[in-house]
């Protein structure tokens, strides 16, 4: 009977391809982390005092990421970051605001939040809220038996 050798190209196929195969397992399961938004350095945020002009907080921090909302006199720099790993649902790690409000054109006061100040809200629960009493199939189904009458279908009256 024959001996089966391997050349060194059959040895170096025959090794790489669970290799590669391996590492690209392994590179779909490298946690990735989205930095989104923008918040300004400390020493900036600090340089801030209340009472300061609206145009000096501008000219210091730069645009604000958004703004209250009509009539309401705040801006908010707001940088977070999320963790995703790969098919898992991404998860924010990290989140920090800062809110500027003004009175008239003076900042009134500053402060800073974090991820430990938030509060979870579910947005999408997948459930409409009716009111009344709730009935199963059945008891729709055989609700409707016998509330109905030939004149109904025929339009006699």
């Amino acid at each position: 009977m024959p001996k089966i050798r391997m050349g060194k190209g059959d040895m170096k196929k025959f090794l790489i391809v669970p290799l590669l195969g391996v590492s690209i397992l392994v590179a779909g399961c490298v946690p990735k982390v989205d930095v989104h938004g923008y918040v300004p350095i400390a020493e900036d945020v600090a340089s801030v005092a209340v009472g300061d002009a609206r145009e000096g907080v501008l000219v210091r921090l730069g645009e604000p990421t958004t703004r209250g909302l009509e009539g309401s006199n705040a801006w908010y720099y707001i940088s977070s970051k999320v963790r995703r790993v790969a098919f898992f649902a991404p998860r924010e790690i990290e989140r920090e605001i800062v809110a500027i409000t003004f009175s008239g054109e003076r900042v009134a006061q500053i402060e800073r939040y974090g991820l430990a100040d938030g509060r979870l809200i579910d947005l999408d629960r997948n459930v409409t809220v009716t009111d009344g009493r709730r009935l199963t199939f059945f008891e729709q189904f055989l609700g409707n038996v016998g509330n109905f009458s030939a004149e109904t279908f025929l339009g006699s009256n």
